[in-house]
């Protein structure tokens, strides 16, 4: 016969000592936030005015450290950073070719060449059929 929901053991020592100490170490690195201000990672959605509006018409200064904030906000990650931030801003990163491009050295420069080997593999035009050869035209 089973037991009861109520008639319960109560809980061993060790699961209680366990449960303690991540309590513990779950409170020591908790933190509580009190100064808030806007997320920069986060794009910023502007919304257009009621023109009828007397309170949205009101023209109040601007505060220059928010104004700060926004266009830091909406700056691509290479002007904001010196550094990639994360494993895929790598790639890419660093941009800028190692060597000059010189087109007159063939060592990196390979202009795609065509010959008469290679003119007839090209695409026909759009709107004309290919032309091939069989042995009823010959």
């Amino acid at each position: 016969m089973a037991a009861r929901s109520g008639d319960r053991s109560p809980p061993d020592a060790l699961q209680n000592r366990f449960r303690s100490e991540r309590a513990d170490k779950e409170r020591r690195w908790q933190l509580l936030f009190t100064q808030y201000t806007v997320n920069t990672l986060q794009p910023v959605h502007m919304v257009a005015r009621k023109p009828m509006s007397w309170h949205e018409n009101v023209h109040l200064p601007i505060n220059d450290e928010f104004l700060k904030l926004l266009h830091r906000a909406a700056e691509v990650p290479r002007k904001k950073y010196s550094e990639p931030q994360t494993e895929s801003q790598e790639i890419g990163w660093h941009s800028t070719p190692l060597v000059p491009l010189d087109r007159s050295d063939t060592r990196f420069y390979f202009p795609r060449k065509t010959t008469e080997i290679t003119i007839h593999g090209y695409p026909a035009p759009r709107g004309e059929k290919p032309k091939t050869t069989t042995a009823g035209n010959l």
